[in-house]
C-alpha cells in the first residue's frame, strides 16, 4: 500500500469527541497490541480510511474532519454486518462473509481481521496492500461498491454508513460504553467454532495481537479485478451524476433552487444536518417540478457520501418529494 495516506484520525471517549490527527498505521498497531498509551479500557475510534497532507492541512487548519472532500485510501476494506435483535444472525452472517472472502480471493485466514464489535455484530478487514489500489477523492465510494457487491453476493447485508469519507470507526479492543465489552479480535477459526456466548464471554477482556506484515496480505487476480470493475463503474455514474446535475443547475430549474438544495448537490451533508437537508432538497426538486427519478439520480450519490445507508436516503428522498408536490416548505 502506498505510504502517501499516512495520516487518520483518533477520537478519545464518546464518538462526538475532537478528532486528532494521528499515522493510523501506529495508532492502529497500538490498539490492537493493547498498548497502554492506547487506552483500550476506554471507548476510542479511528478514522475507517487514511489520509495524505491535505486532510492532515485540512484538520489542521479548521479543526475539524468537516467539509474534508480530499483523498483518502485504506490498508483493510470493511464490512459492518449489525443485528440489533439477533447476534447469532449476526455470526451466521459474518461467517458466510469470511468464507466467501477466502474462497473469493484466496486470502489466508491470518490476513482477514475479525472482530466481535462489543454490541450487535462483527466487524471483516480484508487486507488491500497486497495489490495497493491508488488512493483518491472517489475511493471511499469504491470501496462501498466493492464491499456492497461481495455483501450481495454472499447473501448478507451490512452497515453501509461506514463508508463516509471521513467515518469513525471503533478501534480494536477499545471498550464499548453501553455493553461495557470490548471490540475482540476473533481468528477465523474461532469464528466459525465458536458459540455467542462464549464471544461475548471473551469480549470481557481485551485481547493483544500481532498484525501480519503488510507482506503477507498478497492475493490472487480476483481481488484487483473485482475492485477495479467497482472503480470503473463508480466513475462512470459519477459523470453521469455529474452531467445531470450540472444540466438542472445551469437550466432554467436553477432559478428556483435554494442555495441549500445546489450547496447539498455539490458538496452533500455532515452528519447532524444530512436527514433535513436531504429531505429539503428533495422537496425543493419537486416543487421545481422534478420527476422522482430525478431526485435519486441527482441526490443519492451525495446523500450516501454523506454517510446514510440506501435505506433511509431512498425513504428520506420520497418522503421530501411527496412533500414537496403538495407544495409544503421543506
Amino acid at each position: 500500500m502506498s505510504n502517501a495516506t499516512p495520516f487518520g484520525f483518533r477520537i478519545v471517549g464518546a464518538c462526538t469527541g475532537d478528532r486528532k490527527l494521528i499515522d493510523w498505521p501506529k495508532a492502529f498497531a497500538a490498539y490492537c497490541s493493547a498498548n497502554a498509551k492506547a487506552g483500550v479500557s476506554n471507548e476510542g475510534y479511528l478514522s475507517a480510511f487514511t489520509f495524505g497532507c491535505d486532510f492532515r492541512d485540512h484538520l489542521q487548519r479548521t479543526g475539524s474532519t468537516r467539509a474534508y472532500k480530499g483523498s483518502c485510501g485504506a490498508l483493510w476494506c470493511w464490512w459492518d454486518i449489525d443485528r440489533a435483535d439477533d447476534l447469532v444472525l449476526a455470526l451466521n452472517d459474518a461467517r458466510t462473509l469470511c468464507v466467501q472472502l477466502g474462497e473469493r480471493f484466496t486470502v489466508s485466514d491470518d490476513s482477514l481481521l475479525v472482530f466481535f464489535s462489543g454490541s450487535k455484530g462483527f466487524h471483516v478487514g480484508l487486507p488491500l496492500w497486497g495489490f495497493g489500489p491508488k488512493p483518491g477523492p472517489m475511493f471511499h465510494r469504491i470501496a462501498r461498491r466493492f464491499a456492497e457487491q461481495v455483501a450481495e453476493q454472499a447473501g448478507i447485508v451490512i452497515d453501509t454508513g461506514v463508508y463516509d469519507c471521513v467515518r469513525a470507526f471503533r478501534a480494536p479492543n477499545s471498550r464499548h460504553p453501553k455493553t461495557g465489552l470490548h471490540k475482540r479480535r476473533l481468528t477465523v477459526d474461532e469464528l466459525l467454532y465458536t458459540g455467542v456466548d462464549r464471544i461475548v464471554e471473551l469480549a470481557c477482556e481485551p485481547e493483544p495481537f500481532e498484525l501480519a506484515e503488510l507482506g503477507d496480505g498478497k492475493c490472487g487476480f480476483e481481488l484487483p479485478a473485482a475492485w477495479n470493475a467497482a472503480t470503473e463503474q463508480v466513475q462512470n455514474e459519477s459523470k453521469a451524476m455529474l452531467k445531470r446535475r450540472d444540466a438542472v443547475v445551469k437550466g432554467d430549474v436553477s432559478a428556483k433552487l435554494n442555495s441549500l438544495t445546489l450547496h447539498f448537490l455539490r458538496e452533500g451533508a455532515t452528519t447532524g444536518d444530512r436527514h433535513r437537508l436531504l429531505f429539503s432538497a428533495s422537496a425543493n426538486l419537486a416543487e421545481c417540478g422534478a420527476p422522482l427519478h430525478l431526485c435519486h439520480g441527482l441526490l443519492s450519490e451525495p446523500a450516501r457520501d454523506s454517510g446514510l445507508p440506501p435505506s433511509e436516503v431512498e425513504r428520506q428522498i420520497r418522503c421530501g418529494y411527496e412533500h414537496g408536490i403538495k407544495g409544503g416548505i421543506a
